[in-house]
């Protein structure tokens, strides 16, 4: 079934419709959508690389705004957020998001948003935490442009030659936002002094 949906967002890739359907997936695909939009974006800029910049805007402004669904359905719609994280295999998450976004907060949006975590549990579970909105909306907006620009220069200056290899270079820049993300946590423990029980691992 994953396949078809891969095959028919490619195929909407290629149709005359196409930044309205990479608006559409990229907004669906913040709350309950599979299927990440760097399927479409990534063909797209390569038939279009005047337009490379602008359907990276489009992917960052619609995965923001599928975002803030995300986020009112964890937050309104508690048995509907729940529910979405159990069907997508996250059914006992919870604990440990609530405790991660209680000791770290921005950290994991900044981490999870540009990685090819499926950002769908991080809008939902953000909401069920009753994280800052305002401080959710600001981090979303500055990882997700992160990762649709990347994506749209690295197409459009290197081409077809490397659409194999961009999921791999994604993976390895959100290794060391990671591991950045290890020593900032550590040194803030160190340094506030302060900190409250571990989360589980």
């Amino acid at each position: 079934m994953l396949r078809r949906l891969y095959d028919w967002v490619m195929g909407l890739a290629a149709s005359r419709h196409a930044p309205a359907s990479l608006f559409a997936v990229s907004f669906a695909e913040s709350s309950f959508f599979p299927v990440p939009p760097d399927v479409m974006l990534a063909p797209m800029v390569l038939a279009r690389p005047d337009r490379a910049w602008r359907y990276a805007a489009i992917c960052t402004l619609a995965s923001v705004l599928g975002g803030i669904l995300g986020y009112a359905i964890g937050f309104f719609l508690k048995p509907l957020g729940v529910w979405l994280m159990t069907v997508t295999g996250h059914a006992g998450g919870m604990t440990e998001f609530k405790c991660w976004y209680d000791q770290y907060g921005v950290w994991v949006i900044l981490a999870k948003g540009l990685t090819p975590i499926p950002y769908k549990l991080v809008t939902i579970a953000s909401g069920l935490a009753a994280f800052s909105f305002p401080m959710f909306i600001i981090a979303s907006t500055a990882t997700r442009a992160a990762r649709f620009f990347l994506v749209a220069l690295v197409v459009k200056k290197f081409g077809p030659a490397m659409m194999p290899v961009i999921e791999r270079r994604l993976a390895l820049f959100a290794g060391i936002l990671i591991a950045l993300l290890v020593i900032g946590l550590t040194a803030s423990h160190f340094l506030g002094g302060s900190g409250g029980g571990a989360c589980a691992a």
